[in-house]
This record gives C-alpha cells, sequence and structure tokens, in this order.
C-alpha cells in the first residue's frame, strides 16, 4: 500500500532524520521543535533537547508554542537560568546542533528574521533573532529547516540577523572558537548542503515526486544541483502516525481540549 503524505510532513520528517540519539540540541521554535521532538518519539529517543528558556533534556508531549510554555518546565529534567543556558552549555561548546527556522535565508545559508525592507524604513518587522545568531556562532553546527519559496529562498537576505557565511561565504574562514555554520537545510521540497569550497547551498536530494523545476521556481537564485542527486527517503507509516498524533495533541491542547 502507498503511503500518503503533505509535503510538510516529508519536511518534517526529513528534518528528524538528520537528529541523531547522542547529539545535544538546541532547539527553535516552531518546524525545528516538531522536527527535534518527531526524533525524540521515533528514532532518538536519548537525543537531549534544550531551549533557549534554559530547559535541559525536555520531553514535552506536546509542541510548545514559545520557550516560555510550561510544558517545557514541567517536563525537562532540569531548568537553569538563561545566562547559564548560553555561558555555559552553548558557549561552552556543549551543544552539537542548533536547529533553526527563519523568515529568509540566502545562497550562502545567512539568515533573517529582523525584518523585510529597507532597515530603516521595513515593510514587515520581524520577532528578531532571539538566540539564534549566538546558536549559530557555537554550536558546533547548524540544522536549518523551511518551507520553500521565493519569498524565503532570496538572492541576498534584507538583513543578516544569523550568520551562515557572509555575504561572500567567507565569514568564518579562519575564525576561531566557531562553529561549522549550516550544514544542512530541509524544506518542503528538497535538502540542500553548502558547497564545500564556495559555500553556496546546492541541492542534494529532491524528495519524492518533486522536479528540478519545481526548485527551480521557489527559489529566488540560479540554484546548483549536485551532479550525483539523490531521492529523499519517503516517511515511514510509523514516522507519519507519532508525527500525525503530535500534531493532533497539541492542537487540541491549545485549543483547550484536553
Amino acid at each position: 500500500m502507498t503511503l500518503e503524505f503533505t509535503a510538510s510532513e516529508m519536511m518534517s520528517v526529513t528534518a528528524a532524520r538528520a537528529l541523531t540519539n547522542d547529539m545535544t540540541c538546541f532547539v527553535g521554535i516552531g518546524l525545528p521543535s516538531e522536527a527535534a521532538n518527531l526524533a525524540r518519539l521515533t528514532h532518538a529517543p536519548e537525543v537531549t533537547l534544550i531551549y533557549e528558556s534554559g530547559t535541559l533534556q525536555t520531553k514535552p508531549e506536546i509542541l510548545p508554542l514559545s520557550i516560555g510554555d510550561g510544558e517545557l518546565c514541567e517536563s525537562a529534567l532540569t531548568t537553569v537560568s538563561v545566562p547559564e543556558m548560553f555561558r555555559y552549555w552553548l558557549q561552552g561548546g556543549h551543544v552539537s546542533v542548533g536547529f533553526l527556522g527563519t523568515a529568509q535565508i540566502d545562497r550562502y545559508a545567512n539568515l533573517n528574521t529582523t525584518l523585510i525592507g529597507d532597515y530603516r524604513h521595513p515593510k514587515v518587522r520581524l520577532p528578531g533573532g532571539g538566540g539564534a545568531p549566538e546558536i549559530a556562532t557555537n554550536a558546533h553546527e547548524v540544522f536549518i529547516t523551511v518551507k520553500h519559496s521565493k519569498r524565503t529562498f532570496v538572492e541576498a537576505v534584507d538583513f543578516i540577523t544569523t550568520v551562515g557565511f557572509g555575504r561572500d561565504g567567507k565569514a568564518r574562514d579562519d575564525v576561531p572558537h566557531i562553529g561549522r555554520g549550516p550544514t544542512v537545510v530541509i524544506t518542503d521540497l528538497c535538502i540542500l548542503k553548502p558547497d564545500p569550497t564556495s559555500k553556496e547551498l546546492v541541492v542534494t536530494s529532491l524528495h519524492p515526486n518533486v522536479s528540478r523545476e519545481a526548485v527551480i521556481e521557489a527559489t529566488g537564485w540560479e540554484i546548483r544541483f549536485a551532479d550525483s542527486l539523490e531521492t529523499t527517503p519517503s516517511p515511514s507509516a510509523h514516522e507519519l502516525d507519532v508525527l500525525r498524533r503530535l500534531k493532533a495533541r497539541t492542537q487540541a491542547h491549545h485549543a483547550g481540549q484536553s
């Protein structure tokens, strides 16, 4: 029997698979949180999830609305102060992966969550960086998950909130005490990874039933494809079941039905 799944489900399952049991993951709210908790509930039950509010080894039954959601503290092994979270855990080199989302991303994996348009007269003001700039600087590596569209995948972000590899791909070159930066970008269409030399994002895997043309149409620059382009494995029945149950519990809880 052929399993049916949405592009969003494909994205979350693929992003979840990027995490492993031995990782300590600093989790962003939204799509990263969905993927990280799906990993914890499926193939990586020992993954350590931490959130910006100071919760360590968090195991929420529902997805939090924000870092201040009580579910995070209630389900955590312990909660530390925010200064300790950043100074000891993050800056101390104890975070293996930062898992982030974004409003805009460009060819060098720079992220914008500050504003759209001109800095002095923006069209839209966004929530800001939060802890993302520090996460991208100090985590050993960064995973990014975001929906794929020309509004999001732009030639150059309007404002660099969180540095990927800078405007020229060289921002991390010869900089001591800094992480590797973004190592994978997972969207609802494909998987992208930075070119080892130029650091420009390159499509390495297309999701099932997604064409090159669809990715080209959804990207704001002349996107490159790997020579050995792969097809991303489809979600399993178990992964889909766990994800759907998680989202159903979350929806019911936030609607006051649980």
